[in-house]
């Protein structure tokens, strides 16, 4: 079974964090879940992360291809 975070897109990571944190700062959830929240938003930071990596890596690739050419 694929997690939450797999196949997400950057925008729609950025989107469930920000859901995420206002749950928690909204106070009503209980501590199991503020655990939960938490821990599905440390996934989504990580993937977000990753995400930005490849596309510096991609782009990288393209300026030195831009510049030798």
């Amino acid at each position: 079974m694929a997690s939450k975070t797999e196949k997400i897109t950057f925008e729609a990571a950025l989107l469930r964090l920000e859901e995420i944190a206002s749950e928690l700062e909204g106070g009503s959830a209980t501590l199991d879940k503020s655990l939960d929240l938490y821990n599905e938003g440390i996934k989504l930071i990580k993937a977000a992360n990753q995400m930005l990596d490849n596309a510096e890596k991609k782009i990288k690739i393209v300026k030195t291809d831009d510049e030798d050419s």
